[in-house]
């Protein structure tokens, strides 16, 4: 056997002797600081070396000089090792101890998008975390923000909804006590308007109740192939009768062959309450407008409205949960159609998220400056 083989046998058996120890005090040390394991590595990888020097210079059978130099050396170089090494795991405590602050703060406090975010610090590893960090924190600030804003439009729709509750029902009781009593002067009437105040009390309940399902996520959506044509022309049939009681002018125009793959009935119910939102609003001899172009990998239904335009501070507003445009909480009494609990275009802008689309509101200046406002739906094709 040649001496390179011994030498390297050697040094081999004693660093696999030395690491098998290292192994196991760091095993025995696998839940103490990293300023311990690193130490214990530095310390591992010295002793492996110094014991396969010692070893390969007893075989060499050097001087006691040389070998008391070698020995020297080689420790000095260890002691060096485990300097750096502690340093260094210093360094990286001090970094992994201002992580955990930082994630420690995200978890104590409630974040908001413009609270200073985790700082990069530390090796690339640490710099990665610390920039997912981040990016969580402000996920986590959204989600907050939303929740607040649901939390808001919640307690504002159960306010609504008692308050819209509170009138019918208070006044199929009077109309109901004076029928019991017979001093309804006109019973029919009274019949009539029981009737009235009932459908419109089971549109609010079937409103709440398609809301519900857009916020659980479980909107049952059947999509298929359907003209646009014919979608407009239908909602635009539903309507004319409340748009001719009001005195309101429907009209409506569509690019040749245009299709879309949507749900049928979603996709009803959005132009419904667009079209039924701009009659209510539009004054007499007006016009309530109904469009429908293709776009580049979509296409845009547009609802223009002579509402008089939309104030800016309250056009974010507009498709909240129970937003009526108005401080006044008084249902139109002659508004036989519509549920008035602001739920119809929380509603649109449900169903057209459910199919990956975004409806917006804009002010139109045509024919004057704040005449109207236009509603746009893009849905993907």
């Amino acid at each position: 056997m040649s001496a390179q083989v011994q030498i390297v046998l050697v040094a081999a058996t004693w660093a696999v002797v030395v690491g098998v120890v290292g192994l196991a005090f760091g095993w025995l040390l696998r839940h103490r600081s990293l300023r311990l394991q690193f130490g214990l590595v530095a310390v591992t990888a010295v002793l492996a070396v110094l014991a396969g020097v010692l070893a390969v210079a007893r075989k060499m059978f050097i001087s006691d000089h040389d070998f008391e130099v070698i020995t020297i050396v080689t420790a000095t170089a260890g002691v060096v090792s485990l300097l750096v090494a502690m340093l260094l795991s210093m360094a990286i405590v001090t970094w992994s101890h201002g992580f955990r602050e930082d994630v420690r703060r995200v978890g104590a406090r409630v974040p908001s998008t413009d609270a200073p975010l985790p700082r990069r610090r530390g090796p690339r590893e640490l710099q990665d975390l610390s920039t997912e960090l981040a990016s969580a924190t402000l996920r986590l600030a959204e989600s907050r923000a939303r929740e607040t804003r649901l939390e808001e439009a919640r307690r504002e729709l159960v306010s609504w909804v008692s308050h819209d509750l509170r009138t019918p029902l208070a006044g199929m009781r009077a109309m109901t006590e004076a029928l019991e009593d017979g001093m309804a002067p006109d019973p029919e009437r009274y019949h009539r308007q029981i009737r009235a105040e009932v459908d419109r009390m089971v549109r609010m309940v079937d409103d709440l109740f398609e809301l519900s399902r857009i916020h659980a996520g479980v909107l049952p959506l059947a999509p298929e192939r359907v003209p646009v044509g014919d979608l407009i022309s239908e909602a635009i049939a539903g309507a004319d009768p409340v748009a001719r009681a009001r005195g309101v002018r429907l009209e409506g125009s569509v690019e040749d062959g245009l299709e879309i793959t949507a749900d049928p009935g979603g996709l009803s119910r959005v132009l419904a309450n667009l079209i039924m939102n701009g009659i209510r609003h539009t004054p007499a001899d007006g016009l309530v407008e109904i469009r429908a172009r293709a776009l580049e990998g979509g296409v845009e239904l547009s609802v223009t409205d002579g509402c008089g335009g939309i104030a800016e501070e309250d056009r974010a507003r507009v498709f909240d949960v129970a937003w009526q445009g108005g401080a006044a909480r008084t249902p139109d009494l002659t508004d036989v159609h519509t549920s008035r609990a602001g739920l119809g275009l929380a509603i649109v802008k449900g169903i057209v998220e459910a199919h990956r689309g975004n409806v917006s509101v804009e002010n139109v200046v045509e024919p004057a400056p704040g005449s109207g406002c236009r509603f746009l739906v893009v849905l993907p094709t």
